[in-house]
């Protein structure tokens, strides 16, 4: 099981990034019921405090901003029978960080490969071949 705990001991971004991956392997979201977890006031209480404890920063580096949208994710990913028993994994600030939109997509999904990246466009660039 990873941990916050361990989680903080690493000093890099780009390793704290590596430990949290998941890549939805056998992560299956329990996506049909945690709506309603994820209204609750128990989770809304849960969700500030971890944002304050690692002060909105990104995977809780001191100085990474997060622009636009700020989301709390579990690093052991939470499964259908966490909700319908209300397990500790739900709760536990020890399993759950702050992370920004793209944090959260590398988590689960990884890196985009070289020919999916967004390329910018260039003066030029639209003469055929």
């Amino acid at each position: 099981m990873k941990t916050y705990t361990d989680l903080i001991t690493i000093d890099n971004f780009n390793d704290r990034l590596e430990y949290l991956m998941v890549l939805d392997n056998n992560a299956l979201s329990p996506r049909h019921m945690s709506m309603n977890f994820y209204k609750s006031n128990s989770w809304l209480t849960i969700r500030d405090l971890v944002i304050e404890r690692d002060m909105g920063f990104d995977l809780g580096m001191f100085g990474v901003y997060i622009d636009g949208n700020v989301y709390v994710h579990h690093i052991n990913p939470i499964e259908e029978s966490d909700i319908v028993y209300g397990t500790k994994r739900l709760l536990d600030m020890d399993n759950l960080i702050t992370v920004s939109h793209k944090t959260h997509n590398i988590i689960h999904y990884g890196h985009p490969k070289e020919e999916d990246k967004w390329v910018e466009r260039t003066p030029g660039d639209t003469i055929l071949w």
